[in-house]
């Protein structure tokens, strides 16, 4: 997993995650956990970030167990490789080409399907996108603007529970809102402009963090 989030804002983007994820990715800790965990120079302040601060507490309990998890997962990926470079779907080139040699290589090509078959589709590649929604004023009513955002559906979107409000100018304050896309199927891009189209609310849209999962 790669991340691509300055070192004021990540704070931001995890608290906002994990307030809808126990871990990042799946219903246990990963190798990822392993890396945004020591990706963080410090514990976070619990009373500013509890949802990153419960994380980050549980991560650590667990102490070199989870940089063990890193190296933990690469020998399976590479024993599956090495099962997949070890089956001879054709037999030996020295084998005579004859009727029982066909139907053995019909055999294993039968093989190999169904276990690739089996083991279905990875899973799809997601990315968590920070929305910073700005209003024309503060006469806006944030509370509505922020249920229109929300109302927004597609297939692969999640929106987090709650947005943040961050102070702008002037009492003005903007929406700050995480949601979870499957990169396959959600552009960034049409996010934006659908938000946008609430021009009587909304003056812009900008993406404040991007992380891949």
């Amino acid at each position: 997993m790669s991340v691509s989030v300055p070192a004021a804002t990540l704070n931001i983007v995890l608290n906002g995650f994990f307030e809808d994820n126990s871990f990042v990715s799946g219903a246990e800790a990963t190798a990822a956990d392993a890396e945004i965990f020591n990706a963080l120079s410090a514990a976070p302040d619990a009373s500013v970030f509890p949802h990153l601060a419960r994380w980050h507490k549980h991560i650590a309990s667990k102490g070199d167990a989870i940089n063990s998890l890193k190296a933990a997962e690469a020998p399976v990926a590479a024993a599956a490789e090495e099962d997949d470079d070890d089956m001879d779907l054709f037999g030996s080139d020295d084998e005579e080409v004859d009727e029982e040699a066909e139907k053995l290589k019909a055999q294993r090509l039968a093989e190999y399907k169904a276990k690739k078959e089996a083991k279905g589709p990875g899973p799809a590649a997601k990315s968590m996108v920070t929305f910073e929604v700005k209003p024309w004023g503060e006469e806006t009513d944030l509370d509505e603007l922020e249920k229109m955002i929300k109302g927004i559906e597609m297939d692969g979107l999640v929106w987090a529970q709650k947005g943040q409000r961050i102070p702008v100018a002037f009492g003005i304050k903007k929406i700050q809102i995480n949601a979870t896309v499957e990169d396959a199927k959600v552009s960034t891009d049409d996010l934006s402009d659908l938000m946008m189209e609430f021009e009587d609310h909304v003056q812009s849209v900008d993406i404040a963090a991007f992380m891949k999962l």
